[in-house]
């Protein structure tokens, strides 16, 4: 049975007690009518807070997220069973501009912005469901967020570093004017300074702009400094959640994904022998 951490109702942090933005409920998707890639999973997203999903490659993070972005279909994968639901309506059966219109906007792993046109010109593609004057206005807090494509606004984005491509990146799905931004993968392949100023942006989201973040990471001890709350999936399924601090407190949490336990930091070899007896498995 899933281990589960209990919320601490007496925080002020944003926890699944609060009311829900986005909810996935007992959740199964399944590629190509064979493959099943998330089981029964269910998850609460609260307004106003970052919720860090984690995991390891292969444990179901990015396909919650196609989901929730109406794409499945492009990897002919299906939602077999239960619902999401944002806003208190069902939305899983609505196309990805439908989503986009109603304020779910992801910024996907792997940057994919437009390599061929310049950095303004990807930030105007990503504001097509505003009006001109909203897309202006859109793209000066974008720049106000990230000077640096202010000040490389011209250029042409494949000539970008890693880094910049993907301050682009969330700054093009800024330019919707998002209620609900998923982030998959954010630090993937970057340098630390640049992590760095990424996960500032993310916490000026939260905190400036009262945005709800759905953060998908690897790195477990990034996304937890900045989460809420958080989840983490195992072949498909949600095998330990709650507080964030909490989970960093974890003996499980800081043995198979961490690294550490109580006689200091494994080794990749004691980390393996580890991940063989995880107790929330048995």
């Amino acid at each position: 049975m899933p281990v589960t951490v209990q919320a601490d109702t007496t925080s002020s942090q944003a926890t699944p007690e609060r009311a829900a933005l986005l909810e996935f409920r007992n959740i199964r998707i399944v590629y190509d009518n064979a493959i099943e890639a998330v089981r029964d999973v269910s998850i609460a997203v609260p307004e106003g807070g970052i919720v860090a999903l984690l995991g390891s490659n292969g444990a179901g993070k990015s396909t919650l997220l196609k989901g929730m972005s109406g794409i499945l279909y492009t990897e002919e994968g299906v939602i077999e069973n239960g619902v999401i639901r944002f806003r208190n309506e069902d939305v899983h059966h609505l196309r990805p501009d439908e989503l986009v219109r109603r304020g779910i906007v992801q910024a996907p792993e792997g940057r994919r912005i437009f390599p061929a046109l310049t950095i303004d010109e990807n930030l105007l593609m990503g504001g097509y469901t505003r009006t001109t004057a909203e897309a202006r206005e859109r793209r000066d807090k974008v720049f106000a967020l990230f000077p640096r494509l202010f000040e490389r606004r011209d250029q042409i984005a494949g000539y970008m570093s890693g880094g910049e491509q993907q301050m682009l990146a969330i700054g093009r799905a800024l330019m919707t004017d998002p209620v609900l931004l998923a982030l998959d993968e954010p630090s993937l392949g970057l340098a630390p300074l640049i992590i760095d100023r990424i996960y500032e942006v993310i916490v000026r989201l939260r905190d400036e702009l009262k945005m709800t973040v759905l953060l998908v990471e690897q790195n477990a001890q990034r996304a937890l400094e900045i989460a809420d709350y958080g989840y983490i999936l195992e072949t498909g399924r949600v095998v330990l959640d709650g507080i964030a601090k909490k989970l960093v407190s974890n003996e499980d949490v800081q043995e198979f994904y961490l690294g550490v336990s109580a006689s200091g930091r494994k080794s990749l070899r004691d980390v393996k022998h580890y991940k063989r007896r995880k107790r929330w498995l048995s």
